[in-house]
């Protein structure tokens, strides 16, 4: 790697630094250089910079070094970079000029930055990536800690029964853009973490994301034995006791890389329960200093704060007592006398008998814990009511943040430049002002269904890319190239339905009545196509068995060739699906979504929602801005729910969606489908975007924890 790095031309020596820093990824400035320097290889790379500086050619560098037009592209992009980590001006800073240089630690199972770092499953780990971009943008001096997993999440390959097949690739550490971290005398940077009986050696590795750092715990050391080389393979791999050793290593290790690394954090925020034990090593830290344990748990839990995503029971992660005092039985040292107490954190009983379940410990051992969406903090209440006996307590202890996305992250580039246009060139500066959305009403209507015409024909264009690319693979039939969305239509109205494949979420209730479906997809001149995306947990079988079935429906002619399924669904699909697809559907089973992110990013592009009132979209509907699905059914018979949701969505579709989307003027615009779209943007991208969320978490926890003891 570092001959790689000397071997670039001096002009432009700091593509590696540009390369190596994440934050090109929402800077289309610093994107440009990539795409400037050579775009096939861009492309065949899915815009991976590491790899592409790796296969690019010195001819080519030279190039470029020799092209004043790259060599502008080159000086703006570093000049831009080296603004961001070097300026003192910031929205934290001009908040909250007083508070000590010390940073909140975010400790996350998963981060989803980009898709050439595989270490992110789903929606919790984009909320993470997109937490830590804003902090970023914001100046918030915030440290990232998760897992770098070798062989990351699967890719998802389907074969010719419609069957999905878990495919799992070792990570090219030269391509990824992370890099391990040293010590000051240039050695790996080692820290040892005990599970029961044996102690294990975790290195780290760092990730640039503008002025953040996240922080990545690699277990596959060589002094380690194979099964612990094999902790952090896998996200979310293997049983229980794996899990749970994840866990321990996660929160455990966490800390003392961040104690090795010289870091101080004055607040301590652990994104979902994987997170908890965190609590537990700095109470124990504290125990060694001569604290009691009340004391300790008293000062950690007003430094710490948590946040949890999960509305269904089964989601939380629970394991037996014993198992769990086995493997903390070493990483308790010299507080070992206090073992009752560590395991009375944890203990709850749902009903089946006494568990740890890191929910409960998380709850117990912060100060603040928070839901995601309004609908989801009343859910909470009454799952974890048990440990909140009295209601001034709960009301006082759990909070609301509803969740957001990044917008620069998620924004079609031709979208941001029709902003820039209408709106000014600064519009991602106020992008979380309510009242500058009313601005949205200036752009011609004429302009923003030319740059949504586009969007959707980017998305047919790479989605027909994809399924040729199927094509000229060996043993692929041409029933799986037709399902991949070979016969879509760039003009169609287009409907996306991307996300975790799981029974709740309930992929199949727009098949409920399949001819009356069929009809609604085929009419004359109306045409309506269906693209799925989504990954089914390798031990979720009802999710496969919905997967499976979406895809016969694909290769079905009765539909006509107007449901596609595209495969191995990532950051880099997304994209395209979420600024592509004219309507966003979203049918899950109330109130098991607790936010879903997905149909915010569709919207703020223009995309309608097309969705149960659950999550994010219960708040988030106005009447005038997407359509709620709602058959009226509240009897506890899904059965009886299925059928009226989906008579719902039929009539929806046939009244309001399908006639809005085509009922054009004279000059062929959409004028009442135009006016959903801005309405959509104007309510959206203020109430649900990463700033808005991560500022309502600075101002509510973040800041207010810096008050806390200095010692900490």
């Amino acid at each position: 790697m570092e001959f790689e790095r000397r071997s670039l031309p001096e002009r432009i020596s700091g593509l590696w630094q540009l390369a190596f820093n994440l934050r090109w990824t929402w800077h289309p400035e610093a994107r440009e250089v990539f795409r400037r320097l050579d775009y096939p290889l861009w492309r065949l790379t899915s815009h991976n910079s590491v790899r592409m500086l790796h296969l690019t050619t010195k001819q080519q560098l030279r190039q470029a070094a020799r092209d004043p037009a790259f060599v502008a592209l080159y000086d703006a992009a570093i000049e831009g970079l080296g603004r961001a980590l070097t300026s003192k001006e910031s929205w934290w800073g001009r908040t909250y000029p007083g508070l000590p240089n010390r940073p909140i630690a975010y400790f996350s199972a998963e981060f989803a930055l980009h898709q050439s770092l595989p270490i992110y499953a789903g929606g919790l780990g984009v909320l993470a990536g997109d937490h830590c971009k804003e902090a970023s943008d914001l100046g918030i001096p915030l440290v990232g800690v998760g897992f770098m997993y070798p062989q990351g999440y699967f890719h998802q390959k389907i074969n010719s029964n419609g069957q999905q097949e878990e495919v799992y690739e070792h990570l090219e550490w030269e391509h990824a853009p992370v890099e391990q971290v040293f010590t000051k005398d240039g050695k790996p940077c080692i820290l040892s973490v005990a599970l029961g009986d044996r102690t294990v050696q975790v290195s780290l590795w760092c990730v640039r994301l503008g002025r953040v750092k996240i922080y990545l715990l690699d277990t596959s050391v060589k002094e380690n034995a194979p099964a612990d080389r094999e902790l952090s393979a896998r996200l979310y791999g293997g049983d229980l006791e794996t899990r749970l050793k994840q866990e321990i290593i996660l929160g455990v290790g966490g800390v003392r890389a961040l104690r090795a690394l010289g870091y101080q954090p004055m607040v301590w925020h652990l994104n979902e329960g994987h997170t908890a034990f965190v609590t537990l090593e700095r109470i124990r830290e504290l125990l060694d200093r001569g604290e009691r344990f009340d004391a300790a748990l008293e000062k950690v839990r007003r430094s710490t704060i948590f946040t949890t995503h999960t509305p269904v029971a089964a989601g939380h992660d629970v394991f037996d007592i014993d198992l769990v005092e086995s493997y903390l039985a070493g990483t308790w040292e010299n507080a070992g006398s206090y073992r009752d107490e560590f395991l009375r954190l944890g203990y709850y009983d749902n009903g089946l008998g006494p568990m740890f379940n890191m929910t409960a410990l998380a709850i117990r051992s912060t100060s603040a814990t928070n839901a995601v969406s309004q609908l989801h903090g009343r859910v909470t209440l009454d799952m974890w009511a048990q440990l909140w006996p009295s209601v001034p307590e709960r009301e006082r202890l759990l909070q609301t943040v509803t969740n957001g996305v990044h917008v620069p992250t998620w924004i079609a580039p031709d979208m941001a430049r029709l902003f820039e246009r209408y709106l000014g060139v600064n519009w991602k500066d106020e992008h979380d002002a309510a009242n500058f959305w009313d601005g949205i009403a200036l752009i011609p209507d004429e302009e923003l269904w030319a740059v949504r015409e586009a969007l959707r024909s980017y998305l047919i264009a790479f989605i027909r890319e994809r399924a040729r690319q199927l094509w000229t693979q060996k043993q692929v039939t041409a029933a799986r190239v037709v399902a991949a969305g070979t016969l879509l239509d760039p003009a169609a109205l287009t409907i996306g339905f991307a996300r975790r494949f799981t029974d709740y979420k309930r992929p199949e209730l727009i098949f409920y009545n399949p001819e009356r479906l069929a009809r609604i997809l085929t009419a004359f001149r109306r045409p309506v196509q269906i693209v799925f995306a989504g990954k089914a947990h390798p031990l979720d079988h009802p999710g496969k068995h919905h997967l499976q079935n979406i895809f016969s429906r694909a290769i079905d002619p009765a539909f006509g060739g107007r449901i596609a399924f595209v495969e191995d669904y990532d950051l880099h699909v997304a994209h395209f699906l979420v600024q592509g697809c004219d309507v966003w559907l979203n049918t899950p089973r109330k109130p098991f979504e607790a936010s879903g992110t997905s149909g915010m990013k569709a919207s703020i592009n223009g995309a309608l929602h097309l969705s149960t009132g659950d999550g994010w979209w219960a708040e988030g509907h106005t009447g005038s801005n997407g359509w709620l699905i709602d058959g009226g059914v509240t009897v506890d018979d899904p059965a009886a729910v299925d059928a009226a949701d989906a008579e719902a969505l039929y009539k929806l579709l046939e009244e309001e969606v399908v006639p809005a989307f085509y009922d054009r003027d004279v000059n062929k615009v959409p004028r009442r489908w135009l006016q959903l779209m801005k309405e959509a943007i104007r309510t959206t991208m203020p109430r649900f975007s990463a700033r808005r969320m991560v500022k309502q978490y600075a101002d509510w926890m973040y800041a207010p924890g810096f008050s806390v003891d200095p010692t900490l």
